[in-house]
């Protein structure tokens, strides 16, 4: 009796739901609902034995995640190529006529500036809901997901038992600007702009604060062997029809085109439309509308070719520069920032912006409470692009770039050539210091439980570490000293230090924080040089000959391993156990010398996969073709520039079976 009267009220509750949410037709009022809910939950945790992932007791979240498994993604979930004028747009819709050689019709949508998202449903019921990744396996975000009321849990019956829906996963400007104010003050910062506040929200492991924080989410396609639809727009109504939130052309977000002067109404409506939306946007999605015509045309290994996204220009708004401070990075260099009054820009308010360096602040001719032109680069970071010389005050005097670092006091230096400052000082300067044992500690280099920023703070501050050897000579006493620090919190960090005595060789060459040095550089050292020994002794000549390293990092190695301190230092991470030796694990093997390119999508190989398969068996990666460049190992969609390439310089190519057949004799 008590299963009957669960499924009674999970079923009256979805419905209600519906009819809410997709419907805006409830019948019944918010506290009969929320009721209706409590009965639900009560019973749940009475008869424990009754759960189901996608009750409606899980829109409220409460389940921990300890980590985010990853699937493969049943149909590659690829990315959209870019167009930014009527002559990009124009271009793509000739290739397309080309090739039907016949009249098309477009569908034209809103591009919604958000996270992606895949919900995977068998049975009618979700069963995952994963990120793009990669764009072959996505990280399971389904708990969380769940907690967004528009997003159907199950699905009606005239739906297809197997489904997949993707869309985009966001903040309303409303939701997004209380956030950012309540991290505020219970943190001291706030989120960047709504995607990035989405991007982190979609993988916090507490999915109780995931309810409450007040995500949605729009759905622009859908897959499944079992639908028969002729064109995506009736495929978007048939989305409608199952109670996901879609697009329509009776609120303008979706409409039908039959020419280019039609598209670009639609655009130029939207670019000027688009700031009074409650969320962001920033461009319109132009596809085939015809399903036929778009399986004809099919994909490239990155993008399908029968669907475009058209950016729309950065939104630049006026403000006034109030001042302009400097940041000292963990290498030393000096970013000016510029401090201005509030302004909102693609919806999120903007009061700081980069200038890069000195000479972008001579370029500007910035002066003090200059009037400004501020926009978002890639409608991501702030920066100024001009000043309006028409409203500077009389008598203004011009921004002059700093002589001293603004943390330790120390002279500026700047190399001939180099467009940045830098504070000499590293061995003092505690800004310096913090970012260095910050870059340490992160998770891709030594990923070491707890200890985190506010820690290493504490620890400098207080002159207990100034070097990462230090962290490993401190004993239990000293953590003692640092504040909220017990017991327990000494033994997390003792046994994340002790863990991470575990991390690879090319992690530990990352977290030494070396110029230039980043994590896929220092894997391609690790994979050449094998250990620390040949590294620095090799030449400036053999470090040039390898893929991917340049004289600026170049000349960033024989900087640090000529310096006392450093050598010093890696001679007691030594000591202390860590390694600076490659596992056998990726030495030898039947690649061994060997330099592969790969391109395509693989059906046996995740990208990650066949990437880690070419190295365990001894060869060596490439992004790009060269004349260094031995095998070009292509999947289908192959990129048509690398084929044309590795043809030109008689680069041997290998398919998926023949590379397995390759390594299968490797046990």
């Amino acid at each position: 009796m008590s299963f009957e009267k669960i499924q009674l009220l999970r079923k009256a509750l979805h419905d209600h739901n519906y009819r809410y949410y997709s419907k805006d037709q409830p019948i019944i009022s918010d506290m009969e609902f929320d009721g209706l809910l409590d009965q639900l939950i009560a019973l749940e945790k009475k008869f424990p034995e009754f759960y189901d992932p996608n009750s409606p007791s899980q829109r409220v979240g409460g389940a921990l995640i300890k980590s985010f498994e990853t699937h493969t993604h049943k149909r590659p979930m690829l990315s959209l190529s870019n167009s930014y004028d009527q002559k990009d747009l124009l271009a793509f819709m000739n290739r397309c006529k080309d090739s039907l050689k016949n009249d098309l019709e477009w569908s034209v949508e809103l591009k919604y500036d958000g996270v992606a998202i895949s919900l995977c449903y068998e049975n009618r019921e979700l069963k995952h809901a994963l990120t793009r990744g990669d764009g072959i396996r996505g990280d399971d975000v389904s708990m969380n997901i769940r907690t967004i009321n528009t997003i159907p849990l199950k699905l009606p019956t005239e739906a297809p038992e197997e489904l997949e829906v993707r869309g985009e996963v966001y903040f309303s400007f409303s939701s997004f600007e209380r956030l950012n104010k309540k991290r505020f003050t219970d943190q001291g910062v706030r989120f960047a702009n709504p995607r990035n506040a989405a991007s982190g929200t979609l993988k916090m492991q507490d999915s109780s604060e995931v309810s409450r924080r007040g995500l949605s989410a729009f759905m622009y396609s859908v897959h499944s062997d079992e639908l028969e639809v002729s064109s995506h727009i009736e495929s978007l109504k048939l989305l409608r029809e199952w109670g996901f939130p879609v697009p329509s052309e009776e609120g303008k977000s979706l409409k039908k085109c039959q020419s280019l002067d039609e598209i670009l109404d639609y655009v130029n409506y939207w670019d000027d439309a688009r700031h009074n939306l409650p969320f962001a946007i920033d461009g319109i999605v132009i596809k085939l509308d015809e399903i036929a015509s778009q399986n004809k045309l099919g994909y490239t290994a990155k993008t399908p070719r029968w669907a475009i996204a058209y950016k729309f220009n950065s939104e630049k708004v006026l403000t006034r520069l109030k001042d302009v401070r400097y940041q000292v990075g963990r290498t030393g260099a000096i970013t000016p920032v510029a401090i201005l009054n509030p302004v909102q820009i693609s919806g999120t308010i903007v009061q700081r912006a980069s200038i890069h360096n000195a000479d972008q602040i001579s370029k500007l001719d910035l002066h003090e409470n200059d009037t400004v032109w501020v926009e978002k680069g890639g409608e991501i970071i702030p920066k100024i692009t001009g000043v309006d010389l028409s409203k500077r005050l009389k008598g203004s005097i011009s921004v002059d770039f700093i002589l001293n670092c603004p943390d330790c006091g120390s002279i500026l230096s700047r190399k001939e050539g180099d467009s940045q400052h830098y504070c000499t000082n590293s061995s003092q300067c505690k800004t310096q210091i913090k970012g260095r044992l910050n870059h340490f500690i992160q998770r891709n280099a030594m990923d070491i439980d707890g200890i985190g920023a506010e820690t290493i703070d504490q620890l400098v501050e207080l002159g207990l570490a100034k070097v990462p050897s230090d962290l490993y000579q401190l004993k239990p006493y000293d953590w003692l000293k640092l504040e909220k620090f017990k017991d327990k919190s000494v033994r997390n960090a003792l046994s994340g230090l002790k863990q991470s005595k575990n991390v690879p060789f090319e992690r530990v060459l990352f977290a030494l924080g070396i110029r230039h040095v980043g994590s896929t550089v220092a894997k391609k050292l690790v994979r050449h040089f094998k250990n620390i020994d040949n590294l620095m002794k090799t030449s400036e000549d053999e470090l040039l000959n390898l893929d991917d390293v340049g004289p600026m990092i170049v000349t960033s190695l024989s900087t640090y391993f000529l310096s006392k301190q450093s050598i010093y230092e890696i001679e007691k991470l030594i000591e202390i156990g860590l390694c600076f030796t490659s596992s056998d694990e990726f030495s030898g093997g039947l690649l061994e010398g060997k330099t592969f390119v790969i391109s395509g999508v693989f059906d046996s190989f995740t990208r990650a996969e066949i990437k880690s398969s070419i190295e365990k068996n001894g060869g060596h990666l490439s992004t790009s073709i060269s004349s260094k460049t031995d095998y070009l190992l292509k999947g289908s969609g192959v990129g048509p520039m690398k084929l044309k390439k590795a043809e030109s310089l008689n680069v041997a190519q290998i398919t998926e079976i023949e590379y397995k057949t390759w390594i299968g004799s490797v046990n």
